[in-house]
């Protein structure tokens, strides 16, 4: 729970510092600029909230590990791939979009902080405890913040605890260990696709690196 809200809180901090003109920078999502990654993370919080409210009687389905699947690239082809860039540019100004993220973000936060980690919630058709669940978004949220500040030096990145934890979870639901050789940050945006192995990386993590990327869903 603690590193839930370490790395989301991370992650909006670092949205609200973000200038208004890199809105219009790439991010580490290939094909979304950092505005796209914004209004993603809008929906995001909005699922947070939705979960937590959605009890489930049943037994957990998974834990925060097998809450994530393994999946193909994605080919674009998505209709809400192509519908985030567009609910990203009604926005108009980054502002607007900011507000929305500290709005519906600080909500998301406090109602993490208030639910308990025992209770049973649903989401996409699977049942899970709200801590499992919670834990799971430590991963997303660290990939994320990853993302918004791909193309941008200088701008600050995830706690080092919650990098540590995203490398755990990614190597859990993998079943693999990447190369103690490889800092945290490295391991995640190689593992998961947002950059290719240098050639030194590529010979750290031999075998390894015939099955990359890992691409999660």
């Amino acid at each position: 729970m603690d590193l839930f809200s370490s790395s989301w809180a991370a992650l909006r901090t670092a949205v609200a510092a973000t200038p208004d003109e890199d809105f219009e920078r790439p991010s580490g999502c290939s094909g979304w600029l950092v505005r796209d990654l914004v209004c993603h993370l809008v929906i995001d919080a909005q699922d947070v909230l939705i979960t937590l409210v959605t009890p489930a009687g049943a037994e957990p389905t998974v834990d925060a590990f097998t809450y994530w699947r393994l999946v193909e690239p994605p080919t674009g082809e998505d209709p809400l791939d192509a519908l985030i860039p567009r609910l990203a540019a009604a926005y108009v100004e980054p502002r607007l979009l900011k507000f929305h993220l500290d709005d519906v973000g600080s909500a998301a936060g406090r109602a993490a902080v208030l639910a308990d980690p025992a209770a049973r919630v649903s989401t996409q058709g699977e049942v899970l405890t709200a801590g499992d669940y919670l834990s799971a978004y430590v991963l997303e949220w660290t990939l994320h913040h990853l993302d918004l500040v791909a193309h941008r030096p200088g701008a600050a990145g995830p706690p080092a605890e919650t990098l540590a934890a995203a490398r755990a979870a990614l190597e859990a639901i993998t079943g693999e260990a990447f190369p103690a050789s490889l800092a945290d940050t490295d391991a995640l945006r190689i593992g998961t696709g947002r950059r290719p192995p240098a050639d030194a990386e590529r010979a750290a993590l031999g075998g390894l690196a015939g099955r990359l990327p890992f691409v999660l869903g």
